[in-house]
């Protein structure tokens, strides 16, 4: 259990040290730790020797102060459940250990794509994300950073980040734990009482049902996903679009092959994202 960035490089350089050809995973997360944590640590530690997981609750990431300080934080539940894993080095660091400087931080823009869809709703969220991924790279320097499939605009964005920056890093991607009702594992869903959750689950059936016209082009496909959420007033909507994933562009109606569908809403309060991988025909 680390909690400044000094001490996370003097172990990671003795480890280093001790076992020279070991491998390096690391595993973001901003603590509130789940099942869906669990898979993103056991590919952690199929791809690597050294397993560390950072539990840093960004403040960047958050519209407002209340947002920040209402985000749930269950730090002796994680370092529990981080032990009995196996993990290796737990970063926890503070606020002034990660970003010295407050808000008036050195930050890494993720340009115009991080003002679309989350971006839109969550101004400088991406920018936050990106910025604190960037110190957690240079201070592991990991050989494979590890995400789950779920927030497939952040893959997108790290990738980027990596690649322009000349980050010597892999990304592996694990699928989406979901439950019963195929919505999500997230630290939000936990806190839905069951009509809530109900409804939200409409979410993924409003996703099967785009894929299961994908075969009938983009507006088709789309039309179908805002069909599966007529009737249910729990559901605010935010965002619904399908984009290239090599681009992350909204398709257009000539679009053919590999797309993904995204979806975004708010649930009595919590907000909810998720995607689905589509072939338009």
């Amino acid at each position: 259990m680390i909690r400044t960035p000094e001490a996370l490089r003097s172990r990671l350089a003795e480890a280093r040290r001790d076992a020279p050809a070991a491998r390096v995973a690391l595993v973001s997360t901003i603590g509130s730790l789940h099942d869906g944590h669990i898979d993103l640590i056991d590919t952690a530690r199929e791809r690597a020797d050294i397993v560390v997981v950072s539990t840093f609750v960004n403040p960047l990431r958050f519209r407002t102060t209340a947002d920040f300080e209402a985000y749930p934080r269950t730090p002796d539940a994680d370092r529990l459940l981080l032990e009995s894993l196996g993990v290796d080095v737990v970063f926890e660091p503070g606020t002034a250990d990660l970003l010295p400087t407050g808000a008036a931080t050195t930050k890494i823009s993720a340009g115009d794509l991080g003002l679309r869809y989350e971006g839109r709703f969550r101004p400088f969220y991406f920018d936050g994300l990106l910025t604190v991924e960037a110190k957690l790279f240079q201070l592991v320097e990991p050989d494979v950073a590890v995400y789950g499939l779920r927030d497939r605009q952040r893959i997108f964005l790290v990738e980027r980040m990596i690649r322009d920056l000349f980050f010597e890093i892999d990304v592996a991607t694990v699928e989406t734990v979901r439950g019963d009702d195929g919505l999500p594992v997230s630290t939000r869903a936990s806190l839905l009482e069951d009509r809530d959750r109900q409804a939200a689950g409409k979410l993924t059936v409003a996703l099967d049902a785009a894929a299961s016209n994908a075969d009938r082009g983009v507006d088709a496909c789309i039309a179908a996903a805002q069909s599966a959420l007529m009737g249910e007033p729990r559901i605010n909507l935010e965002y619904l679009t399908v984009v290239d994933p090599a681009t992350f562009l909204p398709v257009d109606e000539g679009h053919r092959g590999r797309a993904l569908a995204l979806i975004a809403a708010t649930v009595a309060g919590h907000r909810f994202i998720d995607n689905t991988e589509i072939s338009l025909q």
